[in-house]
């Protein structure tokens, strides 16, 4: 069937409008809502990705249920987001859209991860992630690292998770 001047130019329109709609909702994505109450560096979408992540990545030190397990997760996505306030400008904003990404459903979808992150089981995120970490293509190698890092990264600074892996501290120094 061949393509007629009319059906092209619907096409046209409709395409222009899914990218400018896509385009809006990428753009909102990226701010937060003036006076919510989320720390700087990491959106409210971020903090709900990372709490989903965390019983993936953690799945052996994590405390295994109840409120030890809930406080664990809450320190360490706080872990991340003080983490995260620390980066650079370029760094900061490379994750805010990659946390923009992962928010929206379809694409969402298209990247392995078909429920909801608030209802995503640890198992379905686990392998989720592992998809990421043996994939082909760098970007989403990259992607991974990074999340998995920010997590380690909290977990095992927080001084609370010090002794479970033997480490005393930071050594006193002589005045």
């Amino acid at each position: 069937m061949m393509l007629t001047r009319r059906q092209f130019i619907k096409a046209g329109i409709i395409g222009g409008a899914a990218l400018a709609a896509a385009g809006l909702f990428y753009s909102r994505g990226l701010k937060e809502a003036p006076g919510s109450a989320v720390p700087p560096g990491l959106t409210s979408a971020g903090r709900t990705i990372i709490a989903a992540i965390v019983p993936a990545v953690l799945a052996g030190p994590l405390p295994a249920s109840g409120e030890a397990r809930s406080r664990a997760i809450a320190q360490t996505v706080d872990g991340v987001a003080v983490a995260v306030a620390g980066l650079s400008a370029a760094a900061q904003k490379e994750l805010a859209e990659l946390f923009v990404l992962l928010d929206i459903a379809p694409a969402r979808a298209l990247l392995g991860l078909w429920s909801g992150w608030e209802a995503a089981p640890a198992a379905e995120v686990a392998a989720f992630l592992q998809g990421w970490r043996e994939s082909r293509l760098e970007l989403l190698r990259s992607a991974y690292a990074a999340l998995h890092d920010l997590v380690l990264g909290a977990w095992y600074g927080n001084p609370d998770n010090w002794p479970a892996i033997g480490y005393p501290g930071p050594a006193e120094i002589l005045r």
